[in-house]
């Protein structure tokens, strides 16, 4: 993964998709550390779910990219403009999709999410903004 092989991050994000529904079971819901984001398909017009670990902002949620911001459901959330983010059992509707650095986020992220971010190498962050 720190080397962003392609390879390596194919067969991971085909296990990611395979065993997703298993992490869908509790994401979002209360007290839980995982949310997840409902999306609608580019192409598809189809509602998706899909599990992420969001870190509320002050104005709403930013979410670590670990496989780049080349993955279907950020391209979702970026060409839609909004999606909703089911975080500790409450659906939050959110704007403005946008591709940060982490220099950007750094400030607003817990410290674990700093060591994620540096044993993955990740690059890429999507932030949101609360519609309410």
């Amino acid at each position: 993964m720190r080397n962003k092989s392609p390879w390596l991050q194919d067969r991971i994000r085909a296990f990611s998709k395979r065993f997703a529904s298993e992490a869908l079971k509790t994401a979002g819901t209360e007290g839980a550390t995982n949310g997840v984001v409902l999306h609608v398909g580019r192409a598809s017009g189809k509602q998706y779910a899909t599990p992420v670990t969001p870190f509320p902002t002050p104005d709403g949620f930013v979410i670590n990219l670990p496989y780049t911001s080349k993955v279907d459901w950020a391209q979702n959330v970026l060409a839609a403009k909004s999606a909703t983010i089911v975080y500790d059992g409450v659906e939050h509707r959110v704007t403005d999709p946008r591709i940060v650095s982490y220099a950007e986020v750094a400030p607003l992220l817990p410290k674990a999410a700093g060591v994620f971010r540096a044993v993955f190498d990740v690059q890429e962050f999507l932030r949101v903004t609360n519609a309410d």
